[in-house]
């Protein structure tokens, strides 16, 4: 089995990256807004703690099967301990299940993430990021309440790569991801 960790900051191309690389690999995505934005439904909030024990049992009932991996996305806010946690947590419950974990960061452009924030495919997938104005606020927000880019050094993982998508298809970025880590 596989776990695919794509992150990086809002509109950085994560889900379309996973999308891409589902088609070409097989691997099953799961997106971060796939349970954000139900929950948002019900409750009419970000409701972090329910967020976390719907995504913990997909995990753990993931990595029961005969899978053959999963894609997950993430914004990981490095100032953070609590992210840092919760991302070694899912690596290391997949890795209990003898996975192969692969760390991807992308990076861009801030200019570039505000316009593939408007993007149809963001848009029809992620519900909350529809009402384009307070979705630009909610991007520049997070970016300076966190720091959201790894500094230079800092993922200690093995098979990890950061990709400065400012200028590629996710085509391109599926294909560096591939030849590095040959999945």
């Amino acid at each position: 089995m596989k776990l695919v960790i794509i992150f990086g900051s809002g509109a950085v191309g994560k889900m379309t990256v996973g999308q891409v690389l589902m088609k070409r690999t097989g691997l099953r995505l799961f997106h971060n807004h796939m349970i954000i934005e139900p929950v948002i439904d019900v409750f009419g909030y970000f409701n972090s703690e329910l967020i976390q024990k719907i995504r913990q049992q997909i995990f753990e009932d993931f990595v029961k099967t005969d899978l053959n991996g999963m894609i997950f996305t993430f914004m990981w806010a490095f100032d953070m301990q609590s992210d840092w946690d919760y991302i070694t947590g899912v690596a290391n419950l997949f890795k209990k299940y003898g996975a192969e974990i692969f760390w991807v960061e992308l990076i861009a452009d801030q200019k570039v993430r505000i316009e593939r924030n408007k993007t149809e495919n963001r848009i029809i997938n992620k519900k909350s990021k529809r009402d384009l104005v307070a979705s630009e606020i909610r991007l520049l927000g997070e970016e300076t309440r966190h720091r959201l880019v790894s500094l230079d050094g800092e993922i200690p993982f093995d098979n990890y790569i950061k990709i400065d998508n400012t200028k590629l298809t996710p085509n391109d970025v599926v294909d560096i991801i591939l030849e590095k880590f040959k999945i």
